[in-house]
């Protein structure tokens, strides 16, 4: 696979940026790895690292290589991926417009929505699930893994509230007024109340979480708000926390099903009966 530093300029963030990018262009003539998307249009993926976190590929070689996918893995800092309120924060107007942007024009990728998906995990699942909300005609599919799902905990936060990952000057930064963030486009909730108001197609989704997350509740409470709007979505629960381990396995598991495959499984964990239950009703 080609392995690629590029850096370009953002007028989004004020400052040159870099991404990482890994494109499977190549083939060792001796090693031909089955190749499920041979002769189609590559398809991207545009991934997100969480909380303290930074630009790694965590798509394995094979996978990619084996559904033709080129990997874009930008730099967020601990900006939520989300347009913040002081100059130089938009970090969500750079991952859905300026980042992808420039891949189309300069590498011929993310032509489309249909060729182009984005994943992350915690704080990146989080900006996954909203970037592709907000645009559809972007992200065709949204990956969120233990997706930091914050905004109701944080919505109505006081100046010099104890919190274990940020003060109030630090969400407020990211999402606006949290007396008001409940309404605003950063709740992933309002996002597709306002595409099923105006009769748009929404994004597919994926959201995965682990039984010992500290992050369950959020998600669940997710799944049933989409269910009962009625949206289709694939909802996987498993053992699992927190951590790498986790988010390996769902990589392994849910990249064959954004290609109709069925879920991949690369180690001795199984979905739970609850878990496979959700996944057959909603996939």
């Amino acid at each position: 696979m080609a392995n690629l530093t590029v850096e370009f300029f953002s007028n989004c963030l004020l400052r040159p940026v870099q991404f990482k990018m890994y494109i499977p262009n190549d083939m060792n003539e001796r090693w031909q790895p089955e190749q499920k998307r041979k002769g189609l249009p590559m398809h991207t993926v545009v991934l997100l690292h969480g909380y303290t976190g930074a630009a790694v590929n965590w798509i394995p070689e094979r996978l990619a290589m084996k559904y033709n996918l080129a990997v874009v893995i930008p730099n967020g800092e601990i900006g939520f991926w989300v347009d913040g309120i002081s100059t130089g924060h938009r970090y969500g107007t750079f991952l859905t417009e300026e980042l992808t942007g420039y891949v189309r024009k300069t590498f011929g990728l993310c032509r489309s929505a249909e060729d182009t998906s984005i994943m992350g995990m915690s704080m990146g699942g989080y900006g996954a699930l909203r970037a592709a909300l907000d645009r559809p005609d972007v992200f065709g599919r949204a990956v969120a893994l233990s997706p930091a799902l914050v905004i109701h905990s944080r919505a109505h936060m006081k100046p010099g509230d104890p919190d274990p990952h940020g003060n109030y000057e630090y969400y407020r930064e990211c999402f606006g007024d949290l007396e008001t963030v409940e309404q605003s486009r950063n709740n992933p909730e309002v996002l597709v109340n306002g595409l099923i108001a105006a009769g748009r197609s929404l994004p597919e989704i994926f959201l995965a979480i682990g039984t010992k997350d500290f992050l369950l509740q959020r998600s669940r409470d997710l799944h049933a708000f989409l269910d009962a709007k009625s949206v289709k979505h694939h909802y996987l629960e498993f053992e699992g926390g927190h951590d790498m381990e986790f988010w390996d396995e769902c990589v392994r598991r849910i990249v064959p099903m954004l290609f109709g495959d069925e879920p991949g499984v690369s180690s001795d964990q199984q979905c739970s009966g609850a878990a496979r239950q959700r996944a057959d009703k909603n996939g």
